[in-house]
């Protein structure tokens, strides 16, 4: 009897007691409050995480998300705080440890400092902002959220300015064409994305439609270090899946030449799969968009390359 006393006790005491914030659910249930535009719940979600566990690496994760939907709202000011706090406890974790060792830590920095730069960028502060994500690539060059940095560094600065060269020696698929004076699509994809495959019947249709105008596609991608499953792999052998990946989900473009580079993947910002870039016949970018693209949101943007001057 007393046993079972005391269990009812325990059920009732357990019913009363707030469930603890899980680390698991932690960002996924602050960015469901950030989808319904609740800033003020996500923001209470984080701060009773840390009230029960602290300011773990996960926590960093879920405030750096609290900057990007105050940024979202367009509420600047807040959105700085939020980004700046989580700048200084990520650098204050990572004088015990390194960046690479927790991808919470590489998520939050991330979009920490992406969040200072647009936010300053929103406020007609552009020029400081191309400065600062210059000074922080320069900072975290090499690190895990170098691409990131440099991803947001092109989408405010390089439209408008000559394509970066791309440098590749790995070459998969047909030869490199001279891009000079044709339109031209960059395709950046890689071999375990499923956004890129859904990508390419888009890019295949409005390649046979505008090729007869010189339009071209070309599909740079980078080595990852592994291959399916993410099994670790040697450069030689993941070029080999990489081309047979080409070969089974891209034969719909026969005629997208594909460099391998990880220094273009870098300097093109590939931080996103797939990244789209759109070059005119003079070799000037006139649009960076990392993410997917219907054909109704990608096609407009063509048809003014193809049916314009070589530059504007």
């Amino acid at each position: 009897m007393m046993r079972r006393l005391r269990l009812l006790l325990l059920v009732l005491a357990v019913g009363l007691v707030p469930a603890a914030v899980s680390a698991q659910t932690l960002v996924r249930d602050v960015r469901a409050a950030l989808a319904k535009n609740d800033l003020a719940s996500a923001d209470a979600l984080v701060a009773k995480y840390r009230s029960e566990r602290g300011t773990t690496s996960e926590a960093l994760a879920g405030l750096s998300w609290l900057a990007r939907g105050a940024l979202t709202a367009t509420q600047y000011d807040r959105a700085d705080r939020y980004a700046r706090d989580t700048e200084t406890l990520v650098l204050a974790a990572l004088k015990t440890q390194s960046l690479s060792s927790d991808a919470n830590l590489a998520v939050a920095l991330g979009a920490a400092l992406e969040v200072q730069a647009k936010a300053m960028a929103e406020t007609g502060q552009r020029a400081s902002a191309v400065k600062y994500l210059q000074a922080q690539i320069v900072k975290w060059r090499n690190t895990p959220i170098h691409m990131r940095l440099t991803k947001n560094l092109n989408l405010i600065s390089l439209e408008g300015q000559p394509a970066p060269r791309l440098t590749a020696h790995e070459f998969l698929g047909p030869k490199m064409p001279e891009t000079k004076g044709h339109p031209v699509v960059l395709f950046f994809w890689a071999h375990w994305c499923p956004d890129c495959k859904a990508q390419a019947p888009v890019l295949a249709e409005l390649e046979r439609e505008y090729r007869d105008r010189g339009l071209l596609v070309i599909g740079p991608t980078r080595h990852f270090g592994y291959v399916e499953a993410g099994t670790p792999a040697p450069p030689a052998q993941e070029l080999a899946h990489i081309d047979a990946v080409r070969k089974h989900y891209y034969a719909m473009l026969p005629t997208m030449a594909v460099p391998v580079s990880d220094e273009d993947a870098v300097e093109y910002g590939m931080d996103a799969t797939p990244t789209i870039v759109l070059l005119d016949r003079a070799g000037i970018v006139r649009m960076f968009h990392p993410g997917p693209m219907t054909r109704a949101e990608l096609e407009p943007r063509l048809r003014a390359l193809i049916d314009g001057p070589a530059s504007h």
